[in-house]
């Protein structure tokens, strides 16, 4: 993310590059660079004929050489841009005679989305000598909370972090899905708002009563009752709250209370930093402890190793799911 706000300041002053290769598994910043130099490189006079947008499925290297090698019409610069650049996989090295003597008036942006450039080839140091590369890697899902508050502080907004934690469960890390729900909430809401679960529910569609979240919270406090509920909630609503994500959630949540179990330093800091969670959280990670000792948790691990090809159809054809997350968790809380 910084490096993405560098490459933006070092644009809006005028510091630019002649090629743009934006590469990685993540293509949300991708798209944020690409779209911010077509954007604002040129004018809108001289966009008409100056800028140009290729695909990759619709163009060969000496396509995009070839208009890249063309000289701007009454401007400074032209701008081609290659979107879906991934396409081109497979002859993406020709591109390195290019590269290596890029045309100084044209700003060429290759878009090279969910892959990545081999680095020990020519195509890759030509780049670096010439251009500027940018690899956008995905995020881990224990990032994600923290990315959203400091976008959300970027537009003088906040979010509570349980409200954080709902979009994550909900969306995962796709950043551009997650972005697109706080844009609109940014619409809605008035700036300096901190965003809270009851906000998300409302204009959303998440539940914070009902959503994998709380059923954590509610095994990990031997709530039973709570968690049945939220259960009975999941098998009648399915197809919102699918048992693979679910048994998922829980096995990441009692491998990290192996790990908690296996700490010699409990101090929350320390336990934050070891399992990758907000500080928020450790709480909850002591109160699961005292009510699974070491010797449930591993047993409930296996348990949700099971469970888990169960939830993919395997050997559990004819038992509804809602079945099996019941059956789930009720060996859980009698473990």
């Amino acid at each position: 993310m910084d490096q993405v706000k560098q490459i933006v300041s070092d644009i809006k002053a005028k510091h630019l590059k002649p090629i743009y290769f934006l590469m990685g598994e993540e293509p949300y910043y991708i798209d944020r660079i690409s779209d911010f130099i077509q954007d604002n490189i040129l004018s809108e006079e001289e966009k008409g004929f100056n800028q140009m947008v290729l695909y990759g499925r619709d163009v060969s290297i000496d396509d995009i050489v070839s208009n890249a090698k063309r000289f701007p019409m009454m401007a400074e610069h032209q701008v081609v841009i290659v979107k879906e650049a991934q396409d081109l996989s497979r002859t993406i090295e020709k591109l390195v005679s290019y590269a290596e003597n890029p045309q100084p008036t044209t700003i060429l942006v290759i878009n090279y989305k969910y892959k990545k450039i081999d680095k020990r080839k020519t195509l890759y140091k030509a780049l670096q000598k010439t251009g500027l590369v940018y690899e956008s890697k995905k995020l881990y899902e224990n990032q994600v909370a923290e990315w959203i508050r400091r976008v959300l502080a970027g537009k003088k907004f906040s979010i509570a972090p349980k409200a954080a934690q709902m979009l994550v469960e909900f969306l995962g890390t796709d950043l551009s899905k997650i972005n697109n729900e706080l844009e609109k909430l940014q619409i809605i809401l008035p700036e300096g708002t901190q965003i809270s679960p009851e906000h998300i529910e409302e204009n959303i569609g998440i539940s914070k009563d009902f959503n994998n979240f709380e059923l954590r919270k509610a095994i990990g406090s031997r709530n039973d009752l709570k968690a049945y509920r939220i259960v009975k909630y999941f098998a009648n609503n399915p197809k919102d709250n699918p048992m693979v994500v679910t048994v998922s959630l829980l096995f990441n949540f009692f491998s990290q209370l192996l790990h908690f179990h296996g700490l010699q330093d409990k101090n929350p800091r320390h336990v934050a930093s070891a399992l990758k969670i907000n500080p928020y959280f450790v709480n909850e990670y002591v109160t699961a402890a005292r009510n699974f000792p070491m010797k449930k948790v591993s047993s409930i691990v296996s348990t949700l190793r099971d469970f888990d090809v169960k939830s993919k159809g395997v050997g559990a054809n004819a038992v509804p799911q809602g079945d099996l997350l019941k059956e789930l968790l009720n060996k859980i809380l009698n473990a």
